[in-house]
């Protein structure tokens, strides 16, 4: 009898154990895990600094894309790093993409990024996540603007990114920022 009342007894706890983590998956949010991809040299510049406007109050981890290893689309040479990087944004709900303006145009390490993608990821890899585009630089003319946000946006829109927009400024920043809510 004594093992019946402990067996009752145990099977009760453990109902209302599963009905507690029941309610409390119900009452939690899923946090959204948030990967910026830094194309910029200077860890703490402008383009982390428009990073931090748009993900104020949110966790976010950043990868700086200078201390990867990413071969020029066509290379095979040893020690590439292509699949850490894809790794990390494949397990991110958004990826927040942010590019000084060199040359005219996206930076060489995002360029790379995007090209070695190409050929190499299925189109909708990324289906269901964010991707948000940071862009800046001391004077870009209206075309460089368009241009860098065509790619990005193209390029967001071929790998199953759902694009947010893109930011160049601090204002249009913290404009942004309302889509991460």
């Amino acid at each position: 009898m004594k093992k019946l009342f402990m067996l009752i007894v145990g099977m009760f706890a453990f109902i209302n154990c599963l009905a507690c983590t029941s309610d409390n998956n119900k009452n939690e949010e899923k946090m959204e895990k948030i990967l910026f991809v830094n194309g910029s040299p200077n860890r703490d510049g402008n383009t982390a600094t428009l990073a931090k406007v748009l993900l104020e109050g949110k966790q976010y981890e950043t990868l700086n894309l200078n201390d990867y290893r990413l071969n020029f689309y066509g290379q095979t040479l040893e020690g590439d790093q292509l699949n850490e990087v894809i790794a990390k944004m494949k397990q991110a709900d958004i990826i927040v993409m942010g590019s000084p303006v060199y040359w005219h145009n996206i930076c060489a390490s995002v360029r790379t990024l995007m090209e070695r993608c190409y050929g190499y990821l299925p189109e909708d890899t990324f289906k269901g996540k964010r991707f948000f585009f940071l862009y800046q630089g001391a004077a870009p003319t209206k075309m460089m603007i368009d241009d860098g946000e065509y790619s990005m946006s193209r390029f967001a829109c071929m790998y199953g990114f759902t694009y947010e927009g893109m930011a160049t400024s601090k204002s249009e920043a913290k404009t942004l920022r309302n889509k991460l809510k």
